[in-house]
């Protein structure tokens, strides 16, 4: 078929403009408007002269595209995904060309690239994606996305973004009194993502030791070293390896069967680091692994900080949303003592991506750290109080708005809002950890019930349900879960990770962070994947 017979066919599944007006003439105008759709471009738009109903036109048919692709997110009838191999979506689909021409494209065209672009992706608010740790759609957070969209301003200076810059200090201070610190005291910054969160949280952490770091380069630095559990975020070696400290430099400290770190291994480590004439300067704890959804100690932790003098940052990208929880954020106690925190609202409390916050303890120290001063933007004679002006305490200049969808949702939600919803999570953890205990053809990982939401598990086949653990055996189970989500991806009836872990062969984790998830859907997962590996 060729590509203009299939835009024609496509063409008819674009929801016309919808008017409130009876009157004929308007209606007829819409219409013509749809007509023109194929023969009309992005320059006949806003700012056009005659481009306003057009522009209006265009964007509604946009919103509808959106509507009935929220409708589908949510119907656990549908797909997850349309799954596709690389090469398949580099080669082109039924008219879904990823090439780019030298010439412009109708907005019809248009429209059709936007409808196939979602139809190809996967629907990470479906009920029954359980594959990272953010997932789920919020509607009230993507109506905050698409405001900050529209504002398309930048969080350098109050100057261009006066609300946004005061919204993130009230959430930044916000955030602060929930860990425990002085909110006059305390600080931080939205950045990229938890990956960036941690980077800055040692970044400070070796300026506060270190000042002269800025000006003079680690040449002048002993060998520092920081530490971090051996089931801590890879983000942490990524960090050292590009502040300049070096992968070799990050001591994994042992955790116990749990995925807790060792406080006692910890105490050694340093010990052990400084009788090699290493300079240990930071520690790195958990709360909230990856996998295992495991907790460090921090009370011990802080402790052994403070003896030696230590940073203690704690990476609570995972976990920081249960301080949220009456109920379950006794997990945290001792987060008060960190120094640094990174804390993702994009995880647990569901804010729809990125959303990621680096808070610390002493006020100013983000500031001179990274500040420049650069005088095209930060001039000191302003007509307002300049210490809104908070892009000089990061190391971006351009830094995207992340504030208002947090913000707009916590109005939504209030912080009781969100608790129940954190609640909900740990239930339907508890429940899923019950069920499987009870089936002989599942082993959970740990015996014990789950601390965070984070369950993990193998399915054993009927063939190899009753063969004793072996070398050979766990080579056979090694292949069981990559299989079964091979399948699930296939058919896009369900999505959940898999990983080894140390001495563990490939084992499922299913992470509860979807707020659309209810207890069917659980049920739906055991079952589909004993359909899909029972013959395996």
């Amino acid at each position: 078929m060729r590509r203009a017979d299939r835009k024609q066919m496509r063409k008819k599944s674009i929801h016309p403009c919808q008017s409130t007006d009876k009157d004929v003439i308007k209606e007829a105008h819409a219409e013509n408007l749809m007509t023109n759709l194929s023969n009309a471009y992005a320059s006949d738009l806003l700012p056009s002269k005659e481009g306003k109903d057009l522009t209006k036109c265009f964007l509604l048919q946009v919103v509808n595209i959106l509507l009935h692709y929220i409708e589908k997110t949510f119907d656990d009838k549908s797909k997850i995904l349309d799954f596709h191999h690389p090469h398949q979506l580099l080669e082109g689909l039924d008219g879904f060309d990823l090439e780019l021409s030298d010439h412009p494209e109708s907005l019809e065209q248009l429209l059709v690239d936007c409808t196939d672009t979602l139809k190809y992706g996967v629907k990470t608010g479906h009920p029954r994606y359980f594959n990272q740790l953010s997932s789920g759609l919020d509607v009230i957070g993507l109506a905050g996305e698409w405001l900050t969209a529209t504002a398309n301003t930048n969080m350098f200076t109050y100057e261009i973004a006066p609300v946004f810059t005061v919204m993130e200090t009230v959430l930044l201070k916000k955030m602060c009194g929930i860990i425990g610190w002085r909110e006059t005291e305390a600080d931080g910054i939205f950045s990229p993502g938890g990956s960036i969160s941690n980077l800055y949280g040692i970044l400070v952490a070796r300026y506060k030791q270190y000042p002269e770091i800025k000006a003079r380069g680690m040449a002048v630095l002993p060998c520092i070293v920081l530490f971090v559990s051996e089931q801590g975020h890879y983000s942490i070696k990524k960090a050292a390896a590009t502040l300049g400290i070096g992968t070799d430099n990050v001591i994994e400290v042992k955790c116990d069967e749990r995925g807790k770190m060792i406080p006692a291994e910890l105490e050694e480590n340093i010990l052990q680091a400084k009788r090699k004439g290493q300079t240990p300067f930071c520690v790195v704890a958990t709360a909230g692994s990856t996998v295992f959804g495991a907790f460090d100690p921090l009370h011990d932790i802080a402790d052994i900080c403070e003896t030696h003098k230590l940073w203690m940052h704690v990476d609570a990208a995972w976990g920081g949303g249960l301080l949220l929880s009456r109920k379950h954020s006794c997990r945290l106690s001792g987060i008060e003592r960190a120094d640094s925190v990174t804390w993702n609202p994009h995880k647990l409390m569901g804010v729809p991506l990125q959303c990621s916050a680096l808070l610390t303890r002493e006020k100013g120290l983000l500031g001179a750290c990274n500040q420049m001063q650069a005088e095209y933007l930060f001039q000191p004679d302003k007509v307002y109080n300049i210490n809104f002006d908070t892009g000089d305490k990061t190391i971006q200049c351009g830094r995207h708005v992340d504030v208002f969808k947090l913000w707009l949702m916590w109005k939504a939600k209030g912080t009781y809002g969100f608790e129940v919803q954190i609640d909900r999570y740990m239930e339907l953890a508890k429940y899923f950890y019950k069920v499987l205990k009870k089936k002989d053809n599942f082993k959970l990982v740990f015996d014990a019930e789950p601390e965070f939401t984070n369950v993990c598990f193998w399915y054993f086949p009927p063939r190899l349900k009753h063969i004793p653990k072996s070398f050979e055996r766990d080579q056979e189970l090694q292949k069981i879960a990559p299989k079964i989500k091979a399948q699930m991806i296939v058919e896009g009836t369900a999505m959940l990770s898999y990983q080894p872990c140390g001495d563990k062969v490939n084992f499922f984790r299913m992470v509860f962070s979807n707020p659309a998830t209810r207890q069917t859907d659980v049920d739906y997962l055991i079952d589909e994947i004993q359909r899909l590996g029972k013959d395996l």
